[in-house]
């Protein structure tokens, strides 16, 4: 008789092509031995090369979704992805004020894979006032964090930074991932390094892999931010969370890199990263 799994919460929107989303993360929640629950912020309807449509529940109904979950279910860690308006990111940053939402990591998607901005000012501005302070972990990619933080993060450099002054808003560690940086020539640099910050003790760190070259990318930020929720639920500390999640995202790279999923923009291979470790 195999032992019960640790629970981790997506609360996230509905990837229609499974590349992103509520599917990725509980992809990965499976992959990686955790029973994923879902509160689902947003329907959309994409594929791997556009969102052609977005649907919003009202707020009642999110918060029905993440009352039934949590009033039966022990979730150990929570990870957010696409949180829609403004209503719904105070509606969640609430839920963890008052306790609720444990180990809490924040994947702010505030910018699309294309730069454009998917919030308005006042989805952001609560990002920033209501929902860091809350967060165990963020985990914005140079674009969201050039987004927060209104200057351009490019390079390592700028990355370490931006993961310093994100931190200041609050959450008690941040991770500047790596995935578009560019090195001082201004071509993608060869490896993907994502800062770590420590807001307690200032201490940086960072986690280095060889860049894959694929065009099988979508939900990579979605799989980290899963990943570290799925460790942390499962007992690791941040720096042992964070750690595997990199490495479960590079096998993940790896695995899918010749993948033929559609004519855009692939995902990224969590089963195939599963499949690897097997």
């Amino acid at each position: 008789m195999s032992e019960t799994p640790s629970v981790a919460l997506t609360i996230a929107g509905s990837d229609s092509g499974g590349g992103a989303g509520i599917q990725a993360d509980l992809v990965t929640f499976a992959a990686l031995g955790v029973h994923g629950a879902s509160v689902i912020t947003a329907l959309t309807a994409q594929n791997t090369r556009a969102v052609t449509a977005v649907h919003v529940p009202p707020v009642d109904f999110l918060q029905a979704q993440l009352d039934a979950v949590l009033d039966d279910l022990p979730v150990a860690a929570v990870k957010t992805g696409m949180l829609a308006t403004e209503k719904v990111v105070h509606a969640v940053a609430e839920a963890a004020a008052a306790g609720r939402l444990p180990n809490l990591v924040v994947d702010p998607v505030l910018v699309s894979a294309s730069g454009a901005r998917l919030l308005d000012e006042g989805a952001e501005r609560a990002y920033v006032e209501a929902l860091f302070p809350q967060a165990l972990v963020v985990t914005p990619n140079s674009r969201e964090a050039t987004a927060l933080l209104g200057r351009p993060v490019e390079t390592v450099d700028d990355a370490r930074a931006a993961a310093r002054d994100l931190a200041e808003l609050g959450p008690r560690w941040v991770v500047v991932k790596g995935g578009h940086q560019r090195d001082p020539s201004g071509e993608p640099s060869a490896e993907a390094v994502d800062v770590v910050y420590e807001a307690a003790t200032g201490a940086v760190t960072e986690l280095r892999r060889p860049r894959v070259a694929t065009g099988n990318d979508h939900g990579t930020g979605c799989t980290f931010a899963a990943a570290t929720a799925a460790r942390l639920a499962s007992g690791d500390t941040v720096p042992e969370a964070l750690a595997a999640a990199k490495d479960f995202v590079h096998e993940g790279l790896t695995a899918s890199a010749g993948w033929r999923l559609g004519a855009g923009h692939g995902p990224v291979g969590k089963l195939g990263a599963w499949a690897r470790r097997g």
